[in-house]
């Protein structure tokens, strides 16, 4: 009997911890799971791992918000040559892995970035710690926190209008963080979609844009399905 409650009192641990995980990032997310993946993201947290989807989740047309925290919240990084380094760094990761990214924000001590995936092969789990991995020397002597932090985005959540919102979210961190009184002030903010340099997230036009070429990156790749399948 003793030995029974005892494994009880441990599955209810693992399964408290799991519903109170919160995002690494200044805005705290709830990650909503069925009971098995409890188990499994407990078990991840209590190795000191945040847990992953299965890695098919990130491959393909998947929408993926990422937070990079940096170690101890340490500051002071954050200057006119890094944001250049970070913007060569994405335009070359986002090529490579075949992603768009409509809204990034570097904040003092962490940063969001969006990707949308565009092909079938686009793979945002490689993507994230290749990004990581060559930005690492740019950011010394600070250093990333062990693991970035993600949510993937579900269908309800990709749909224009609440994507839409979601991006102006994040564009309104310094806002709320005191930093500046509008989001177009900041200068650590903006998109990088490979062979679109003029679009401009200030514009009042960027989000009519964005789906546009999203969408004529999309279409190649159904196309090739589609005569594929004739």
């Amino acid at each position: 009997m003793e030995a029974q409650a005892d494994s009880r009192g441990r599955k209810r641990e693992r399964v408290d911890l799991a519903r109170s995980l919160d995002s690494c990032g200044t805005e705290r997310e709830r990650v909503d799971l069925g009971s098995s993946e409890r188990e499994r993201v407990a078990q991840g947290r209590l190795k000191g791992h945040l847990p992953r989807l299965a890695p098919e989740s990130y491959r393909g047309p998947a929408f993926v918000h990422w937070t990079l925290t940096i170690e101890n919240r340490t500051t002071g990084w954050l200057t006119e040559t890094f944001h250049h380094d970070w913007c060569l760094c994405l335009l070359h990761t986002s090529a490579r892995y075949h992603l768009a990214c409509p809204a990034y924000v570097l904040m003092p001590d962490h940063m969001h970035l969006v990707w949308l995936g565009f092909r079938d092969d686009s793979n945002q789990l490689p993507a994230i710690e290749f990004l990581r991995n060559h930005l690492g020397s740019a950011l010394l002597p600070a250093a990333w926190q062990r693991q970035a932090h993600d949510h993937v985005l579900n269908v309800e959540e990709q749909k224009p209008d609440a994507f839409v919102n979601a991006a102006k979210y994040i564009f309104e961190n310094p806002v709320r963080a005191g930093l500046v009184r509008s989001f177009a002030e900041y200068p650590y903010l903006s998109c990088c979609v490979p062979g679109y340099p003029d679009l401009d997230v200030r514009a009042s036009d960027c989000w009519e844009l964005f789906w546009r070429i999203y969408g004529r990156l999309v279409s190649p790749q159904r196309h090739s399905l589609t005569l594929a399948a004739t």
